[in-house]
This record gives structure tokens, C-alpha cells and sequence, in this order.
């Protein structure tokens, strides 16, 4: 899990090394990369994917919630 919540601080695990970035939970936005349909994190220079148990954690934890929603667009649509 490259996200942990500790005291309303969240650290972001940014490599494979296990180095890890923090910030107030107020300082985080948790966006959408909508090509790939992942929410995400931008910590720094890093762009940290996260699942969307971590998304709704890190916004009640109080990040600013910046998710864009797919909507149906075509009828038959998976989505």
C-alpha cells in the first residue's frame, strides 16, 4: 500500500526502496487520470497511483477530493 494516514499526515511511498514523502492531509488532492481510469496523487516531483479504497481514506482524512467520474457516453457502455 503505497498510502498511510497517520494523525491527518499522509505519507506516500514514492519508490521501490520504500522512501517515503509526507504531507498534511489538507496539502493533498487526489486526482483522475482518466486515460487510465486510476485515481492518483501528485507528491512532489512523483505521480503516486492509489486504489480508490485510498482515495476515499485520503479525503476523509480531509484531501481535497479533485476525482472527475466516467459517465456513460454510448449506449451498451460498461460504465
Amino acid at each position: 500500500m503505497p498510502v498511510r494516514i497517520d494523525n491527518q499526515t499522509c505519507f506516500f511511498k514514492v519508490n521501490d526502496e520504500g522512501r517515503e514523502y509526507s504531507l498534511p492531509a489538507a496539502e493533498v488532492t487526489v486526482s483522475t487520470d482518466m486515460p487510465r481510469a486510476m485515481s492518483y496523487v501528485d507528491v512532489g516531483a512523483e505521480r503516486v497511483y492509489i486504489t480508490e479504497q485510498e482515495a476515499a481514506a485520503l479525503t476523509v482524512a480531509g484531501a481535497i477530493d479533485g476525482r472527475q467520474h466516467k459517465k456513460v457516453t454510448e449506449s451498451g457502455s460498461a460504465i
